[in-house]
């Protein structure tokens, strides 16, 4: 065979491993074909061709690499297990930008499923070369390393803390200031995930000088540039009150509740989240919060939007009325109450409800006109409702018991007790009847109204333990009236009167 043929030969074989790697990057933008490559494969061809030099070859081979492994975790250890890691992780620091881009695309692809297969790019040496990437004059391939990276990050503080070590947390401020909105995204997002896991990996974030930089993109125009913003800020607030404090110090407000008017519902939420993971640390935080005008928005924010974006809403009021009765009476003022018990009458989910009816104990339980403001929305025999359906989950059913029995141990409003009388629990009757031994002696008009009601005789129905605190409170409210009149109302008493009547001789002229 001439020199000639054997150069075609050669040509022909290269253009079909061109054209094979092609086509399989094509199959594999296609989630239906992905186990059919899985099945046929694929794997072992495209790690012998990734280590070919043919132009654009290996750039295609990284990409199918993690199309395929960004399927499932099955594939995703296939690569890991094929030992191509370490390959991709050399070409990184050597080839050209679009291979750069696609390599990371694969770390990333990788890392995501799991804890372990995120440490097995760690312990390939991937950090440092992503690090690296993250000053390539490319915005796309600091957007891929920052994206890897950030994927590592979020399962654990171990994998965090080895991100930070490699030193990415400086060079991510850095890319947060550049002017790509995609490359801000992406180290916003990273930068969240670093500090999710402990206060001393959000100090790092901190000591970077991360916060300025995050604060003064709260306004952006783009949305998700804003969600990773606030994502970021919020969990660095999240684990103490010094972390909360720096934030609050970057002048966050008032400018943050303006997103909570945003028309994207994830910056409503995030907003909401930042804003309740300051108020949750102490009453001078949520005091500053209560006068930027915080709570009113806050309350405007639950009533524009349903579900899961409503949570953090109804925990931070949760929050702020369980520091003190200013705070609560804050939130009372501001029209909160009636807006919680719309949550837990409409929301169709367990957990938000709970969350309603956690934070409507806590701002009923302080005083009788916090109590009140709460018992005159209704709430109270949704609360019971709640607490006793079998259909509620365990978590309802406890926060709902806890949330009446701190709003009526300070309810004074009979008209709302009074139901409690005929329909509640004995472990709730207790209570009920409780602070009607605590009104009754100091209000004659509610002693006739309760008798004009039928309060007393119902009372005289319960069956309470000789000795009991629910006997005692009995018998307080019977101290209240003549004898004549309790034992009117006591059961049997007709009949008593009956046999009097059977017995009686009349006089006879």
């Amino acid at each position: 065979m001439s020199q000639r043929q054997v150069l075609q030969v050669f040509e022909q074989y290269q253009k079909a491993r061109t054209q094979f790697v092609q086509m399989v990057a094509e199959l594999a933008t296609r989630p239906q074909n992905i186990e059919t490559l899985q099945n046929a494969a694929t794997f072992s061809v495209i790690t012998v061709v990734l280590v070919t030099y043919i132009p654009h070859v290996p750039k295609k081979c990284a990409l199918i690499l993690g199309r395929l492994a960004n399927y499932n975790d099955d594939l995703a250890e296939a690569v890991v297990k094929g030992d191509i890691l370490p390959q991709l992780v050399y070409s990184l620091a050597e080839q050209n930008r679009f291979y750069k881009k696609a390599a990371a695309f694969v770390l990333r692809a990788v890392g995501k499923h799991s804890p372990q297969l995120a440490q097995a790019i760690v312990d390939c040496g991937a950090l440092d070369t992503l690090v690296i990437c993250l000053e390539d004059f490319d915005p796309g391939v600091k957007e891929a390393a920052a994206w890897a990276l950030g994927y590592i990050a979020r399962h654990n503080a171990e994998l965090s803390q080895a991100v930070v070590d490699a030193g990415a947390v400086p060079l991510l401020v850095l890319c947060i200031q550049e002017p790509e909105i995609a490359l801000k995204r992406i180290a916003a997002s990273a930068l969240s995930d670093i500090s999710k896991h402990s206060p001393e990996l959000a100090q790092t974030v901190v000591d970077a000088g991360a916060i300025a930089h995050l604060a003064q993109m709260i306004l952006n125009p783009d949305a998700k540039l804003k969600r990773q913003v606030l994502s970021a800020l919020s969990q660095v607030a999240k684990h103490s009150v010094d972390l909360a404090e720096m934030v609050v110090e970057a002048e966050i407000f008032p400018v943050v509740l303006t997103c909570l008017k945003d028309k994207d519902e994830y910056v409503k939420k995030n907003a909401s989240t930042l804003i309740r993971e300051i108020a949750k640390h102490t009453p001078e935080l949520s005091q500053l919060i209560v006068n930027a005008g915080g709570v009113a928005a806050v309350i405007d924010c639950i009533g524009s939007c349903r579900g899961n974006i409503r949570l953090p809403g109804i925990m931070m009021l949760g929050y702020v009325a369980a520091h003190s009765e200013n705070l609560a009476m804050a939130v009372i003022i501001s029209k909160g109450v009636p807006q919680l018990s719309v949550c837990l009458s409409e929301e169709p989910e367990d957990h938000i409800k709970a969350a309603a009816a956690w934070a409507l104990g806590q701002i009923g339980r302080h005083t009788p006109e916090h109590a009140r403001a709460v018992a005159v929305t209704n709430t109270l025999p949704v609360l019971l409702s709640l607490y006793m359906s079998t259909e509620s989950s365990e978590d309802l059913q406890v926060k709902s018991k806890k949330a009446i029995k701190n709003i009526l141990q300070k309810c004074t409003y009979l008209p709302a007790l009074e139901p409690f009388l005929y329909d509640a629990p004995p472990n709730i009757l207790k209570h009920v009847v409780g602070q009607f031994s605590k009104v009754l002696p100091h209000d004659s008009k509610a002693r006739r109204l309760f008798v004009t009601s039928g309060g007393l005789k119902k009372v005289q129905e319960i069956k309470a333990e000789p000795g009991s605190l629910l006997q005692e409170y009995i018998n307080s409210i019977n101290n209240c009236y003549p004898e004549e009149i309790v034992r009117y109302y006591s059961p049997g008493y007709s009949d008593t009167l009956l046999q009097r009547v059977d017995s009686y001789q009349p006089l006879i002229n």
